[in-house]
């Protein structure tokens, strides 16, 4: 598309400089001709008008009256001829020998006058006219071309991104993130594509909560039989009896097997891994992990997150996210660490959770490249914010240091839209927590 761009406007703005330019060389080059053939005419006229006055005066001719009209201040050089009613000729300039542009004028008293001028230096005149007329040209076409770029760069570079938050789309990241380009029509398909992240995303995790509550619901029965079997195969003594409970057994291992893996195939199609996480289920888990070590330290962990906020996430890459923020609040900061939620406040109802602490901050060197690997303060190996930040990016959202002093960490997560509520769109119990292992114990 950028090509095409480019060359419609070229094309646009060649065909306007030849169809504009030319002619406007051509005419600019007559008219020059014309005005200083007009002032050679003028020239002529105000010399014989001056012959008259002496005649009728009496006063005589003299070449000195001629040196006004050989040229100067702006005009052209000229050889000046004057021939008096009684044959006596004056003139002034010097001789012009080539090509002339002449004007001849007779007074009424009969005095001839004749001017001369070099045909090149008005030759000349209009190439100057001409020259300017193709650097306006040039200037035209390079501003032509200058801003066929920019339109071109502003036009494409939206698809670009469009292109590549269908691939996040593609890949499972479903609510990817697309700044408005101010282009009507691809804002349209941004919006689009975003409405059908946030279907996709319910449907998404519709489908794995479906399969997680078929495969629990499938393991519970399953497990009794397996329990019944090895009951009844340590219950009796006949071989016969004991043989078909562990042939049976050996098939209920294997549908569970089985089970195992549709659900692990089922969600590998499916692409991605986001689901619909309850924050509060993830934050809480880090609170009990790292209060021991914050009570160690003399320091209180708060959490202030609302228990009906609901974002779409890989539950296990969230809990390590929350963790290093929390982990790099206690190494590097100093009083109450506070993890707080917040609604972003635009449109696509994202959802922010803070981390921040009382201590001296972020230094100012260090600021601007704590997401780069292997770049610490020295108390660390550099890579956990770094790590934290591609896993936020790999569920669609973003990390990033909203305040240096006191250091505040801000994580934007995608969150379950209103019409893809769970309890709307869902089956009970769909809000799947990063715990789910305790559902089967």
């Amino acid at each position: 598309m950028r090509r095409r761009v480019l060359q419609a406007t070229i094309a646009a703005v060649t065909v306007a400089v030849v169809l504009l330019g030319f002619p406007l060389a051509f005419l600019g080059a007559q008219l020059v001709g014309e005005t200083q053939l007009q002032a050679i005419q003028k020239r002529a006229d105000e010399l014989a008008d001056k012959a008259d006055f002496r005649i009728d005066e009496s006063i005589p001719f003299s070449e000195r009256m001629l040196e006004r009209h050989i040229g100067g201040d702006g005009e052209l050089p000229a050889f000046v001829l004057v021939t008096a009613p009684d044959g006596t000729r004056y003139q002034a300039g010097e001789f012009i020998e080539g090509r002339t542009l002449s004007k001849h004028v007779l007074s009424d008293t009969g005095v001839q006058v004749s001017i001369y001028v070099s045909w090149w230096d008005v030759f000349w005149q209009t190439m100057r006219v001409i020259g300017l007329v193709v650097a306006a040209a040039v200037v035209a076409f390079a501003a032509g071309i200058a801003m066929a770029i920019w339109q071109a760069n502003r036009l494409a570079a939206p698809l670009v991104y469009l292109a590549a938050s269908a691939e996040q789309l593609g890949s499972g990241q479903v609510r990817p993130e697309l700044e408005p380009s101010g282009v009507e029509e691809i804002d349209l398909v941004a919006a689009e594509l975003a409405r059908s992240a946030d279907r996709m995303a319910g449907r998404l995790a519709a489908e794995r909560q479906f399969a997680a509550d078929a495969s629990h619901q499938l393991r519970t029965p399953l497990t009794a039989l397996s329990m019944r079997l090895e009951e009844i195969t340590l219950a009796t003594e006949e071989e016969a009896v004991r043989e078909e409970a562990r042939i049976s057994l050996e098939q209920v291992e294997r549908l569970v097997t089985v089970v195992d893996d549709l659900l692990t195939r089922s969600r590998r199609a499916q692409g991605g891994t986001t689901e619909a996480v309850r924050l509060l289920d993830v934050v809480h888990q880090q609170e009990e992990e790292w209060a021991p070590a914050f009570t160690a330290a003399k320091r209180r962990l708060v959490v202030e997150v609302g228990p009906d906020v609901r974002v779409l996430a890989t539950p296990g890459a969230l809990a390590q996210v929350v963790a290093t923020l929390i982990e790099n609040s206690l190494k590097h900061g100093d009083g109450t660490t506070t993890v707080r939620s917040r609604s972003s406040g635009g449109p696509s109802g994202a959802v922010v959770v803070e981390v921040a602490d009382e201590g001296e901050g972020v230094p100012d060197e260090l600021a601007p490249r704590i997401f780069e690997r292997e770049v610490t303060s020295g108390k660390g190996t550099g890579l956990g914010l770094a790590l934290a930040r591609d896993l936020a990016s790999a569920d669609g959202g973003w990390l990033e240091l909203a305040q240096r002093r006191p250091a505040v960490f801000a994580l934007f997560l995608s969150g379950v839209p209103a019409q893809l509520a769970p309890d709307v769109v869902m089956p009970r119990g769909s809000v799947i927590s990063p715990r789910t292992d305790r559902r089967w114990r």
